[in-house]
């Protein structure tokens, strides 16, 4: 039935952006961490990747939180010669996590997972208005 294949397709959405969510949570909750020493790095900023997955009991292409990847991007530096962890100039590395691209990233999954959710409550609502007539 195509709707039990919608509410397939939606809830692997809702569970790959549900990962998303997450990482970009645990990205805000660090975006402050430093090294614990000199030689050390700070925090590095995560990304989740998705991959597409066949199911192969109902045919449908589904979504996958394939993997966490860490960004590559340089970490920042900050002037800060009476922190223990400064190196010999001075400067302490920062992570690479910007908190305004987290939240933007945080309110696109967040949209995501209510779009499937909506699809769900769709589909579970037509599902329901078919007994209902199939029962009269």
């Amino acid at each position: 039935m195509d709707l039990m294949k919608s509410l397939l397709i939606s809830a692997s959405g809702m569970k790959a952006q549900s990962a998303r969510m997450r990482v970009i949570a645990e990205n805000l909750a660090n975006a402050d961490s430093i090294a614990q020493s000199p030689d050390g790095q700070p925090y590095r900023r995560k990304m989740v990747t998705f991959r597409n997955e066949l199911d192969r009991s109902s045919g449908s292409t589904l979504v996958e939180a394939s993997g966490v990847t860490a960004d590559a991007t340089p970490f920042g530096r900050k002037y800060d010669p009476g922190n223990p962890v400064a190196d010999a100039s001075g400067y302490v590395q920062t992570p690479n996590v910007e908190p305004v691209i987290e939240i933007s990233d945080m309110q696109e999954a967040q949209r995501s997972y209510e779009a499937n959710l909506n699809v769900i409550d769709a589909a579970r609502s037509m599902l329901m208005r078919t007994i209902d007539l199939l029962r009269n």
